[in-house]
């Protein structure tokens, strides 16, 4: 944890690396909350060569291990993986996300996990929200001159969950709760 700026009440800074991985393109967004402020850092996309899986796998490992290098995190939030109609693609998908998930351990870094329909509730403030009210609240939250990119917007979201405990923008606490159809139980 980094410590304040301003003076002894400062609230103390933590630094939040958010990842959206994909085997093609891996999203990743760093913010520093302060309190109840989070501020945006930095944010892109890590694109894997047109390669065998392994040297895909390693792309997002390295590129993800400069990230962090660069941007000294504290804390890293990942999105979790969902079930689709393609196993196949299920399982691709879960292999970056192994490798991204990799590169924060590999640096001693503590790990959370949010799910697709947590993230959107924690910055829209409803889960099955479209790509493009994602990008334009993360723009908005963060006041960004312009929407993100699609990945990059995916994993300032994350981060942004992280920083907020989880909580959707109206306070809903998703920890302890269980998912059927879409909704909290």
């Amino acid at each position: 944890m980094r410590g304040g700026s301003a003076g002894a009440d400062a609230a103390p800074r933590v630094r939040i690396l958010g990842i959206d991985p994909g085997l093609r393109l891996t999203g990743f967004g760093v913010v520093d909350r302060a309190g109840q402020r989070v501020a945006y850092v930095a944010s892109g996309v890590i694109r894997t060569p047109d390669a065998a899986l392994p040297d895909r796998l390693k792309a997002i490992l390295d590129s993800l291990n400069r990230v962090i290098a660069e941007h000294r995190p504290d804390q890293v939030a990942v999105e979790k993986v969902f079930v689709n109609v393609n196993p196949e693609s299920t399982l691709l998908l879960g292999q970056a996300r192994g490798a991204a998930i990799c590169a924060a351990v590999s640096c001693r870094l503590p790990v959370s996990e949010y799910t697709a329909l947590q993230v959107k509730q924690a910055v829209v403030g409803k889960g099955h929200a479209a790509k493009v009210q994602v990008q334009h609240m993360v723009r908005r939250l963060l006041a960004l001159p312009g929407d993100p990119s699609s990945d990059a917007a995916d994993a300032l979201a994350c981060a942004i969950c992280h920083a907020h405990g989880g909580q959707g923008l109206g306070g809903l606490a998703t920890a302890g709760y269980r998912m059927r159809s879409g909704r909290l139980i």
